[in-house]
């Protein structure tokens, strides 16, 4: 009888389930329907899209390319090596340029732009930057070791190549940042919003960065569209290099136009600055120190620091 009453019990719960599972069609027109409002953000038609998944794969792709024997699938040695970067860079040739092909597309189709052969002109700058390879491995090579002379912590080049976030953020910067001045849409933009999320560093692709950059530790570092950047320049975590706050109204005046600071070479700045403006520039070799608030020139040779606080101690069982 007990069985009985249970086997009911059962049956009149997959009933309900079955119930509320029916009404699922028509939430989802629901749903559907709404895409068709005003004001909703979606991307349903025939134009292509890159693909934020398949750009991320690529930025795994491109480590093993660019520092080889350290992100490699398999030990590589003088008898494999000319064939695995072979494989290595073919594939990552072929992936690449699918994807700028499909962002060029986008952009000619949504915006309804003139037709530059889209394969064809994606296929063209992914060989570019292959040939690109050697001169950005020399530039990262040099960021590599500007952080091991910087920061007395590293013990040598293999423990900043494979852990400093700093790194990991400079080299997808380097990559997008080639692909941004061959104007390819979006994709940079993918590549260094990715680095963004995994490290707290937020480089925007237009950048403009010299040789030897380094940066510690880096959660919180942002650096804005227009930025420059000189050689051999250290900044610490927190520091914003970035615009004055804008009007809408100003914010679409100034869309294309210097609205970042500029940093010459060999400057220091240390953690939680904040410098900002299109016309602040930082003479070389000047020291900025931390938590100090900027939206003027400085002149080089230059040290900025806040005046030290007065501390206060008491002995807490007085």
């Amino acid at each position: 009888m007990e069985g009985i009453n249970m086997q009911d019990k059962c049956r009149e719960e997959i009933t309900v389930t079955h119930d509320i599972r029916a009404k699922i069609p028509s939430l989802i027109q629901r749903i559907v329907s709404s895409y068709n409002q005003d004001g909703r953000f979606h991307h349903i038609g025939p134009e292509p899209i890159p693909s934020r998944h398949a750009i991320i794969d690529i930025i795994y792709k491109t480590f093993p390319v660019l520092y080889p024997g350290y992100f490699s699938r398999k030990r590589l040695d003088d008898m494999n090596l000319h064939y695995y970067l072979g494989e290595e860079v073919t594939e990552l040739f072929d992936v690449l340029s699918g994807q700028i092909a499909y962002a060029i597309r986008h952009d000619c189709i949504r915006f309804n732009q003139p037709c530059i052969r889209c394969e064809e002109r994606s296929q063209e700058v992914t060989l570019k930057f292959v040939e690109a390879i050697p001169t950005l491995q020399e530039t990262l090579s040099k960021d590599v070791r500007a952080a091991y002379e910087g920061d007395p912590a590293s013990r040598h080049f293999d423990e900043i190549i494979f852990c400093y976030p700093g790194l990991f953020a400079i080299t997808v910067y380097r990559v997008a940042h080639f692909l941004y001045t061959q104007g390819v849409p979006l994709v940079p933009r993918i590549m260094t919003e990715y680095a963004h999320s995994r490290t707290g560093i937020d480089i925007h692709p237009g950048v403009v960065i010299g040789e030897s950059f380094f940066i510690d530790h880096g959660t919180g570092v942002v650096i804005g569209e227009t930025t420059t950047i000189g050689n051999r320049v250290r900044i610490y975590q927190g520091v914003t290099l970035g615009a004055m706050s804008l009007s809408k109204e100003e914010c679409e005046s100034l869309r294309n136009k210097k609205r970042h600071p500029s940093i010459e070479d060999d400057v220091i700045i240390y953690a939680n600055a904040t410098i900002l403006g299109g016309y602040t520039v930082i003479g070389a070799r000047s020291v900025i120190g931390g938590n100090v608030w900027l939206t003027e020139s400085i002149p080089p040779d230059t040290e900025v620091f806040l005046k030290k606080p007065e501390l206060v101690m008491k002995n807490k069982n007085q």
